[in-house]
């Protein structure tokens, strides 16, 4: 079933077409206008459709649950827009050749930013439509089942519902009020309220699931998940306590190829490149305002836990006062360090004290992508008390990854255990798609300065 983000961004994609077109016929008057448009190139044209499609990305245009507010709308795709022309004004500034014309490209913006409103007013007015409803079915009433209810999205929709399905003996963690049944009713319930999703919640189904109506159901268009495989497609990481070691061994994800390392390396090796390339002129005015700022040397160089779990010294920039750790020995970073300098709290925000990172991604000792590198001290002890720990150690750890994008920095077992959901998930779903999406987030966290202590 395809995601109603995707149809959003098709949607974008249309109109951003359309508006570039219909700007041509009114700057050229008439329909020559269209001839001038596919004469110019069709590569200025992809660079239009890029910068639209991405700053609406930035701008969380494309998740609908956020268009509640009208004020958000409107200024999200004023934003947006505005964005757009700025990035490709500057494009066609250091690109003559590129140009649109005088004035195409801002009619064009002013054309696209008001039906793209519409378009999300139209979406969020027919959201509210029946036809449009979320209708889950939960089979089970414990824990599990409402762990999963909570990671369902609000839906305002009246016609939207959760409702859960007895079943077995033994404590009810859910409301009592939302239960409609029992196990041996489920072919009736699933007539009666006719589900979109059946999500199969259970410690334990050996027995005691109906097959043949699950089956039938299936077969009538009704999406039936396991708790994991719903937890993993509506979060983007895993459920690990829950998870089988069949389900790390029987499957063809977990796997890395020796044709992925190779495209991984080179993947790396041209990001780390193309980073150096635009920081180096950042390097001397971070190392003297590091200098400034507090005793100390510049960089530092720490031991963490690579792939296979060998030992090697990554670099960063100092942002702790010299030897804050003299005393108290390995702990986690906390919000409000008192050991973090005034300097070292803006680069940690804006990450730019990862910027040395770039040399060990060069080196090989890490990946510009992948799991972030703990020490071994910390490894240890989360290995005894986390489970499947150490399989995030079967890839090189990154400069940036899915856990660094999705979750605020981990500051104790707990969060380790958060993030090592994440890191799963990017090993088990590993594409060079994924990697592009990451960048893209990093790009928002370090604008954003999400998660950084």
């Amino acid at each position: 079933m395809i995601r109603p983000k995707y149809f959003i961004i098709l949607i974008d994609f249309l109109l951003a077409c359309l508006c570039l077109a219909c700007a041509h016929v009114i700057r050229f008057r008439g329909t020559d206008g269209l001839g001038l448009l596919l004469d110019g190139g069709l590569f200025r044209v992809l660079c239009y459709l890029f910068a639209v499609l991405l700053c609406a990305y930035f701008f969380e245009l494309y998740q609908t649950h956020k268009f509640v507010s009208r004020q958000f709308i409107l200024f999200r795709s004023a934003a947006a827009s505005l964005t757009a022309f700025l990035l490709l004004s500057a494009l066609f500034y250091l690109f003559p050749s590129l140009q649109f014309g005088r004035g195409l490209l801002f009619l064009t913006f002013f054309i696209f930013t008001g039906l793209q409103i519409c378009s999300r007013f139209a979406i969020r007015r027919f959201s509210r439509a029946s036809q449009f409803a979320t209708r889950i079915l939960i089979v089970g009433t414990g824990e599990l089942a409402q762990k999963i209810a909570d990671i369902i999205p609000e839906d305002r929709n009246i016609h939207s519902y959760v409702r859960f399905v007895g079943c077995c003996k033994g404590a009810i963690a859910v409301n009592a009020d939302s239960i409609v049944g029992e196990i041996a009713q489920l072919g009736d319930l699933l007539h009666d309220y006719r589900p979109q999703k059946l999500i199969l919640a259970l410690s334990e189904r050996r027995g005691a699931l109906p097959l043949k109506e699950i089956m039938h159901s299936k077969m009538r268009g009704v999406e039936v998940f396991d708790a994991t495989s719903f937890y993993e497609q509506e979060m983007g990481c895993l459920m690990v306590e829950n998870m089988q070691p069949s389900e790390f061994i029987y499957t063809q994800r977990f796997r890395m190829t020796p044709f992925m390392r190779a495209y991984k390396r080179v993947f790396d090796v041209v990001l780390s490149c193309a980073g150096l390339a635009v920081t180096l002129p950042l390097l001397p005015l971070l190392a003297l305002i590091i200098k400034l700022d507090s005793s100390g040397p510049v960089f530092y160089k720490q031991l963490r836990v690579g792939e296979r779990e060998i030992e090697y010294f990554v670099y960063k920039f100092r942002t702790m006062t010299h030897d804050a750790e003299n005393e108290t020995g390995a702990v986690w970073a906390q919000t409000n360090d008192p050991r973090v300098t005034r300097v070292g709290q803006f680069m940690r925000k804006t990450r730019l004290d990862e910027i040395p990172q770039l040399f060990n991604v060069l080196k090989g000792d890490m990946s510009f992508i992948g799991p972030r590198p703990e020490r071994m001290a910390f490894v240890e002890r989360l290995e005894k008390a986390i489970p499947y720990y150490s399989t995030r150690h079967f890839v090189k750890p990154g400069v940036t990854g899915w856990a660094q994008v999705r979750y605020p920095y981990g500051a104790s077992d707990e969060d380790a255990l958060e993030k090592l959901r994440y890191d799963l998930f990017y090993i088990k779903n590993y594409s060079i798609f994924l990697d592009f999406r990451i960048i893209l987030d990093t790009v928002k966290v370090v604008t954003s300065g999400f998660g950084g202590r």
